[in-house]
């Protein structure tokens, strides 16, 4: 009978064989990367890791061993046995690393009923992004059914999630739509391209909503009145999952080209956060709305779903305020964020004695 790896014997195994976990770490980032990226050539995924071919060469030789990765023409990539045992290995090193730990302390903090915490901080290491990406994409297909209509956002992080979407055996019956217009920005990010993408890799259908991310008020009120506009906006309005990034305000808004005077009455009203066009403090009081087309806040209230993505340090202040502004039900995000969300409450709480 086999039992579970638990914190308390990784803990042993450190104190006996403290280079056992390093080994071990290491070998996971291994399997992991190239669970993203396979199939993939020595030298790629040892530049993707940082590390030599020569010091990569003898842990995959190590892994391929105990028949975990195979060696092709087309590059390395893992075996069924290893699609099979990397998440138990992922979830061993998330508790004993202390992540699985730091996940519920976020899930009480923020009163968001799931949270997952990926290792690394996406600010600093991108490869991050799509760990956080592959976890998001594995929320979103468990959450699923035929029939659902889901809504996605846009950024990097989204693209990241749409990438990581393994394309299903047996086509979903579901439809992706985008949650707003674009920024007007590079294409793979816009919500409509990863609407298009998550609708191809699900089996399911997408529609595009081809509208400005910003508009004027004489224009939204005109575009609002053209019937496929408000045909594709009841489309996206039925939503009963929806997928989204969290954007830090000041970020956002520069993305967004606003003026001098709208940052400034931004910083005024201290604006930390930014989600489906709306801008929000640490208190997640709404302070500031963009005339935009597409997902408003009340319509959440009526979906089944809501999947917050988001990472890095410095998203830290713009998760926490959004944890307040509306639910979330599920929230992936990454050690850099979750760790500097903990301190500010931990010290908030010390401010407050």
């Amino acid at each position: 009978m086999s039992h579970p790896v638990t914190a308390v014997d990784l803990s042993l195994v450190q104190r006996v064989v403290p280079e056992l976990m390093e080994v071990l770490r290491q070998r996971v980032r291994i399997l992991q990367r190239l669970q993203l990226l396979q199939p993939i050539g020595r030298r790629a995924l040892a530049a993707e890791l940082g590390t030599t071919e020569r010091v990569l060469r003898a842990e995959v030789d190590a892994l391929r061993a105990q028949g975990l990765v195979v060696v092709g023409g087309g590059g390395m990539t893992l075996t069924g046995e290893a699609m099979q045992v990397l998440p138990s290995l992922e979830l061993a090193l998330a508790s004993f690393d202390g992540r699985s730990e730091l996940a519920m302390r976020l899930s009480r903090s923020l009163n968001i009923a799931n949270v997952v915490v990926v290792a690394g901080d996406s600010d600093g290491d991108e490869w991050v992004k799509d760990v956080i990406g592959h976890e998001a994409a594995q929320a979103v297909r468990r959450c699923l059914k035929a029939g659902d209509v889901l809504a996605v956002t846009g950024g990097t992080t989204m693209a990241a999630l749409a990438r990581r979407m393994p394309r299903l055996a047996a086509p979903l019956a579901v439809k992706v739509v985008p949650a707003r217009g674009g920024l007007g920005e590079n294409v793979s990010m816009q919500a409509n391209t990863i609407a298009a993408e998550l609708a191809v890799r699900l089996g399911g259908e997408s529609i595009m909503l081809h509208v400005p991310d910003r508009l004027s008020q004489e224009t939204f009120a005109h575009l609002v009145e053209e019937p496929q506009i408000q045909e594709r906006l009841r489309e996206v309005q039925s939503a009963t999952v929806v997928a989204h990034g969290i954007g830090d305000a000041v970020t956002m808004a520069v993305r967004r080209q606003m003026s001098e005077a709208e940052l400034a009455l931004l910083a005024e009203r201290g604006a930390v956060a930014e989600a489906f066009g709306y801008y929000f403090d640490a208190d997640g009081r709404i302070v500031y709305t963009m005339t935009t087309v597409g997902l408003r806040l009340s319509d959440l209230d009526q979906m089944r779903t809501i999947i917050a993505v988001a990472g890095g340090a410095s998203k830290a202040a713009a998760i926490a305020a959004a944890a307040k502004a509306y639910r979330i039900d599920t929230l992936i995000t990454d050690e850099g964020a979750a760790k500097r969300i903990v301190e500010n409450i931990h010290g908030g709480m010390e401010d407050d004695h």
